[in-house]
């Protein structure tokens, strides 16, 4: 991998830096030794440069969230080989601390989510960002199958590891690509069960599993109302 530039700006509130490290990136563990993983999780207001990414992708034209409303995610996962990953999520502003809380317990505790990138890099097409199991959150999109907006269109909704925790409803399975772990009894490690850690960090914190709904499931998602 080619050597990355680190960007410090300060964080004022704080006193603490804030990294801008190329989204996806991996850090050595003496990278994140020296700087500090708390300089990896951080948000901010949605700039002219990343609003220019997702305006006419994610931000549809027909968008009814307002842009104030969101704000960018500065975070790190462990990848699916155990290293230290950059990733990048637009989320609602009153989630915002709450969702680096969470992202930052599962990164402590070593749970593995393959990657974090804002689904602007898929073209805003949900199915394609499941297939490559990117993790996501703001979309401005509707329920699948439905006109009535998603929660993702609100940066109020999660998808975690999509591939092997597929939507399932009667014979639909979305991914597609992810038929064979619409059956919950396969031993797979990157599965999000009832009680697991994942389900707790979000549950604990009055988010909903869409594992638990009983017309469909939804196995890969957690929202919350506001």
């Amino acid at each position: 991998m080619a050597t990355v530039a680190v960007l410090l700006a300060p964080l004022f509130a704080s006193g603490q830096t804030q990294v801008r490290w190329p989204v996806g990136g991996v850090l050595s563990e003496l990278q994140l030794s020296m700087l500090g993983e708390e300089c990896f999780f951080w948000a901010e207001p949605l700039g002219d440069e990343l609003f220019a990414r997702i305006d006419g992708v994610s931000y549809d034209r027909g968008c009814t969230t307002p842009r104030s409303a969101l704000r960018c995610l500065h975070l790190l996962h462990r990848n699916f080989k155990g290293h230290a990953q950059v990733g990048e999520m637009i989320c609602a502003a009153p989630v915002a601390d709450e969702l680096l809380d969470i992202f930052r317990e599962l990164f402590d505790a070593s749970y593995p989510i393959e990657k974090v990138f804002l689904i602007d890099e898929y073209g805003a097409d949900d199915n394609r960002s499941m297939a490559d199991n990117n993790t996501s959150c703001f979309n401005f999109r509707s329920k699948p199958g439905m006109q009535e907006l998603s929660m993702h269109a609100k940066g109020l909704a999660v998808d975690i590891n999509p591939l092997y925790n597929p939507y399932v409803k009667e014979t639909v399975v979305k991914p597609a690509a992810a038929s064979r772990y619409a059956d919950r009894t396969l031993r797979c490690p990157y599965y999000i069960r009832r009680g697991d850690l994942c389900y707790n960090a979000f549950t604990s914190r009055g988010w909903k599993w869409g594992g638990s709904w009983s017309s469909m499931k939804d196995w890969q998602h957690f929202e919350k109302n506001q």
